[in-house]
């Protein structure tokens, strides 16, 4: 027992617990733990590629623990192909079976696009709750929690597209191009809709609610979808509005849809499609970055 006055041993006789010292670890913690901790090897930073890579795989869970995220992009699709197929169907091209030829190609773009607001508004989501402020402290390249998240929700606009050929074929669709034409047309589609996701990213981090970058992104994304040549021939319109739908990139995509599932694959279309989707990652990625770095 120790009298007042005397100070505590360096260390008890017959025991093996090492002295107490003021180390930072506090007056209790033993001398040698902090050189322990020092001496040990630093974790190496992961890769651009590896960070990317687990944070698609977050967006992916997060969809197998919340499956009801889903229920916009499997219900839009099966919608609108039946109800334009069945309701415009005969009134505008004689019968639902040859509308559908030309109807399910546009169906195929609008789905998967209306599908890219939801990258937005999750972020969003994320940001409100915080969550962005811990994946800042990591170790990691920068970026990597959105364009992680962006390639994961590749997985959205894959199943989409799928529904509505899956569909379609069920229907009667009949795509001359065979499953190569028909993959190259999901590809093309997938492509756009990743590029436009920037978007809806930058939105998601400029805006203040989820409800805002929802409303904003119908506001966007109907008048791209409907001002172009998804559900009608741009021929029967009047002249200012068949050069609206000619300069929408949309009516583009749909006609690189159409061609390639059809087995005629046309490379000036695919090449715009592309230069569209290049332009929309150029303005729209720096843009997006550049709203992150100023939330830290």
């Amino acid at each position: 027992m120790l009298t007042p006055g005397t100070d505590a041993p360096d260390a008890l006789e017959g025991s093996d617990t090492p002295a107490a010292s003021d180390t930072p670890g506090g007056p209790d913690t033993p001398a040698t733990v902090p050189a322990a901790v020092l001496a040990a090897p630093r974790p190496e930073q992961p890769s651009a590629f590896t960070a990317c890579r687990v944070f698609a795989l977050r967006a992916l869970l997060k969809i197998r623990h919340v499956p009801e995220q889903l229920s916009d992009v499997i219900a839009v699709p099966i919608i609108f192909t039946l109800m334009f197929t069945y309701l415009f169907g005969g009134a505008l091209a004689g019968s639902t079976h040859r509308y559908l030829q030309t109807l399910l190609p546009g169906t195929l773009v609008m789905a998967v696009l209306l599908a890219t607001m939801y990258t937005g508004v999750n972020l969003n989501g994320d940001l409100a709750k915080g969550v962005y402020d811990r994946f800042r402290t990591l170790p990691m390249w920068r970026p990597a929690p959105i364009v992680g998240a962006l390639l994961g929700d590749v997985a959205r606009y894959v199943l989409s597209a799928l529904l509505v050929v899956g569909l379609g074929l069920v229907l009667g669709y009949a795509p001359h191009g065979g499953v190569a034409g028909v993959a190259l047309a999901v590809g093309l589609v997938v492509a756009f809709a990743l590029a436009l996701s920037w978007v809806f990213c930058w939105l998601g981090l400029v805006l203040r609610s989820p409800n805002a970058v929802s409303n904003l992104a119908v506001l966007v994304l109907f008048p791209l979808t409907m001002a172009s040549n998804t559900f009608v021939d741009p021929d029967t319109m009047p002249g200012w509005v068949r050069a609206v739908v000619g300069a929408n990139p949309v009516s583009h995509l749909v006609t690189a849809v159409r061609d390639a599932a059809g087995g005629r694959a046309d490379g000036a279309q695919i090449g715009a499609v592309l230069a569209a989707s290049a332009l929309l990652i150029a303005v729209f990625a720096p843009l997006t970055m550049r709203a992150y770095a100023r939330k830290a």
